[in-house]
């Protein structure tokens, strides 16, 4: 029974990419279209690993977002994307609506007022993408 069922496998696969072959031997006029992904990093106002989970929470929610990592010392997010389905305003937009100040966006203020004691941060805190936070 074995033997039979590895026959029928190994025949459907010959088959497959037979009438692949056959339909373009040589590849030639197919476009191969690629997710165009993105990589960006921008401030974001913090304080905790609380913080963290709702920043990253945040920019992952947003529809075409693949990876969100903010870094608490930094002050900074790094997040990739499909820029065929949103772009950097979106996702600074999303963090922002959960409290967090951004680069751009100011966070909201009624989001900001519901976060716990410890995520309440300082609104004149520098944000440096590239260094420490000031």
């Amino acid at each position: 029974m074995k033997k039979v069922i590895l026959g029928v496998v190994i025949i459907a696969t010959l088959s497959i990419t037979s009438f692949a072959s056959a339909i373009n031997p040589f590849g030639e006029g197919v476009i191969m279209m690629e997710k165009a992904t993105k990589k960006i990093s921008f401030g974001v106002r913090g304080n905790c690993g609380m913080c963290k989970k709702t920043i990253e929470k945040a920019a992952l929610s947003v529809e075409g977002v693949k990876t969100a990592n903010w870094d608490r010392e930094k002050k900074k997010i790094d997040v990739s994307f499909d820029d065929s389905k949103t772009n950097e305003m979106a996702i600074q937009n999303a963090v922002a609506a959960s409290g967090y100040d951004t680069d751009k966006v100011a966070g909201i203020e009624d989001a900001y007022n519901k976060l716990p004691g410890c995520c309440q941060y300082d609104h004149e805190m520098e944000m440096n993408q590239s260094g420490e936070a000031k």
